[in-house]
């Protein structure tokens, strides 16, 4: 059984782009070159379900040809996050940040590339919070000027800043940025570059929490292999130390996605395992980690958890080698 699955998840990194984002091909690690300049005028904008595809269909975990499988007795079995968060399009990149607010990505459909979600007027960034009866309608994020193109992913909130990841009118290439704002707004934003570590691409990060220590992912040839986790500590002057291989979590296997719980305890992050992104979680053992543990294996990556110790993460439906749609998980922590 074990051979056969590894056979059938083959399908799940893409060569260049985060790999378990179908729409957000360009944000993974920004490496994938240069892009040429933007002028087309930007489209108007769209409600996320009128721009679903006609004939698109919701894929449930009863059609699920590869569902997410728990390892740990800490969680409950993983289930879709409900509507308003989910719908047959796709929904990716969850973040739960400190103020309870719920950001993930979104693009309407797994067939469209991402040079033309850039056009679309829908793909991109989006914001729910939690209500009496569930979470409410989410919100687009807009962090680009006005009339000007933008295709904005990974996001990541600390305190005031945002920070994420773009393909933008007027830059060449996948960049860093920061917003400034406070209760949900977002602005004020700014190239991210003298903020990161010069010694190394960054792709997608996450700060401790007083800000002085930054993970993030790398392919850099000095690693375990594929993509590793890499750590930076900032000194009392604002520079970054050389960036150091977290070798107690790497391996020749893709790691990356990284998610680090506020007390700085636990390090979570995605692990190709047997054939597909997985869950892992490492322990806090003084100065270095424990070796990693699985919680969630099979099309299940990205972990972010909420002030209760929730887990939320992407899953990927496939089929036939082919990804027909992406949701929400949630894997509620037991008592």
């Amino acid at each position: 059984m074990r051979a056969d699955r590894r056979a059938h998840t083959r399908p799940s990194l893409s060569a260049c782009g985060s790999g378990l984002v179908a729409g957000l091909l360009v944000f993974g690690l920004m490496a994938c070159g240069p892009a040429t300049q933007i002028v087309t005028p930007v489209p108007a904008a769209v409600s996320r379900q009128s721009a679903i595809p006609p004939g698109a269909v919701k894929r449930t975990p009863a059609d699920d040809v590869y569902p997410p499988i728990l390892h740990s007795t800490d969680y409950s079995d993983p289930v879709p996050m409900p509507g308003p968060i989910n719908t047959a399009g796709l929904e990716d990149s969850p973040f739960v940040a400190p103020d309870g607010r719920f950001y993930f990505f979104f693009t309407p459909s797994a067939a469209v590339p991402a040079e033309k979600q850039l056009f679309d007027g829908v793909t991109g960034i989006y914001s729910a919070t939690p209500g009496n009866a569930g979470w409410e309608d989410p919100q687009r994020v807009l962090l680009q000027d006005a009339g000007k193109l933008a295709l904005d992913g990974c996001t990541f909130v600390r305190g005031d800043q945002m920070w994420f990841c773009s393909a933008r009118e007027g830059w060449d290439g996948i960049n860093w940025f920061v917003a400034n704002g406070s209760d949900g707004a977002w602005g004020d934003w700014q190239s991210a570059a003298p903020l990161l570590p010069q010694d190394v691409q960054v792709g997608e990060l996450h700060f401790t929490s007083d800000g002085q220590t930054l993970y993030f992912h790398s392919d850099r040839s000095t690693g375990a292999g594929g993509r590793d986790l890499w750590m930076a500590v900032r000194d009392a002057s604002g520079a970054w130390s050389p960036s150091v291989n977290v070798a107690e979590v790497n391996t020749e296997a893709d790691e990356g996605w990284p998610y680090l719980t506020p007390d700085g305890q636990e390090l979570w992050f995605t692990r190709i395992y047997m054939g597909s992104p997985g869950i892992f979680r490492s322990q806090r053992l003084g100065d270095r980690w424990s070796a990693p543990e699985l919680v969630v294996e099979r099309f299940a990556g990205e972990p972010t958890l909420d002030e209760q110790g929730n887990l939320y993460f992407v899953h990927h439906y496939y089929r036939d080698g082919t990804m027909l749609e992406a949701d929400l998980y949630l894997a509620a922590r037991r008592d």
